[in-house]
């Protein structure tokens, strides 16, 4: 399954994230993906392992297990990158080993201190907060995202951690609108408003934390998974499948592109055999009930600062 993007490219709507993925399980993860049937992968500079998911993809080129223009793979310039886009994307590009990008997201809006292009540091003050730039807006960086795509470096943009007036503002600068809103959504933050103005102005909304961070966003954040919820296991059960397929069946359904992360293999097959059953409108209903308003991504506990404030 696919979605067709405002710029004619069409989006695998399952993919796989590879945030807080170890650099030397890589190989093994991105040649996994592709053999199960992942067409769809979502790096970003930040994640410091664009390096080995190129040498990955390289592999998966030369053996004949996917050829380039069948795969999508989306990377993000990362917040210290705002005054370098053009040379913060060769270089990931370099890093990959591909010649273009389908999708280059900002990966925040907010530019910050830059530190070499690549370095993907979130430098802090002699306060300890998030050293940002206020002399760069986000209208500049997007007029320099728009030049990747007459050079013939990116197919796609796109912008990631936009709320609705950012994402307002960037619809009305842009002369190339905004493919995607790549934003954390789950059923305990279902976030409706941004969703359905997004797509009624023709963004395809991504959704990153599809399972409410599991695992990783409760040792990093201390934050509670929708996974674990009662409400889910029995909607889970009446489908013969788990929470986690459930809930991305919803994501589905919800017209948005789902990006689940995971290191394990049979987790990995388990994400993708989503397309086999749907959920009935009275299991949709049960799982709109369940917003919490519940962020379980804050990057706050790093840089000193709220963003989301």
């Amino acid at each position: 399954m696919e979605i067709t993007l405002n710029s004619g490219y069409k989006m695998p709507i399952v993919g796989l994230g590879v945030w807080r993925m170890e650099k030397e399980g890589i190989r093994d993860l991105v040649i996994n993906s592709i053999k199960i049937g992942y067409r769809h992968l979502d790096c970003a500079a930040d994640y410091k392992n664009e390096a080995e998911v190129g040498e990955a993809l390289t592999e998966a080129f030369k053996e004949g297990l996917v050829k380039r223009e069948d795969l999508f793979v989306t990377t993000k310039l990362w917040n210290s990158d705002h005054g370098h886009v053009i040379e913060a994307c060769k270089d990931s590009l370099k890093k990959l080993q591909l010649d273009y990008l389908d999708l280059y997201l900002v990966h925040f809006p907010v530019a910050t201190r830059h530190t070499g292009v690549g370095t993907t540091d979130s430098a802090l003050g002699d306060d300890g907060v998030l050293d940002i730039d206020t002399t760069i807006s986000l209208e500049t960086t997007w007029h320099d995202m728009e030049k990747l795509v007459s050079m013939g470096l990116v197919r796609s943009i796109g912008i990631s951690n936009y709320d609705v007036f950012l994402t307002r503002d960037c619809l009305a600068y842009s002369k190339i609108k905004p493919a995607v809103n790549q934003i954390e959504t789950h059923p305990y933050f279902q976030r409706d408003s941004l969703v359905k103005f997004c797509q009624k102005h023709g963004i395809c909304v991504t959704a990153h934390t599809p399972l409410g961070g599991a695992t990783a966003n409760a040792e990093w954040f201390g934050t509670v998974s929708c996974l674990d919820d009662p409400a889910l296991k029995e909607v889970a059960e009446k489908y013969k499948k788990t929470v986690a397929q459930v809930v991305l069946r919803w994501g589905i359904q919800r017209n948005t592109v789902v990006i689940p992360k995971t290191s394990k293999p049979e987790r990995l097959e388990e994400n993708f055999k989503v397309f086999d059953f749907e959920l009935a409108k009275e299991d949709m209903e049960v799982i709109k009930s369940m917003d919490r308003k519940y962020r379980t991504n804050q990057p706050a506990k790093f840089w000193g600062i709220d963003l989301y404030a």
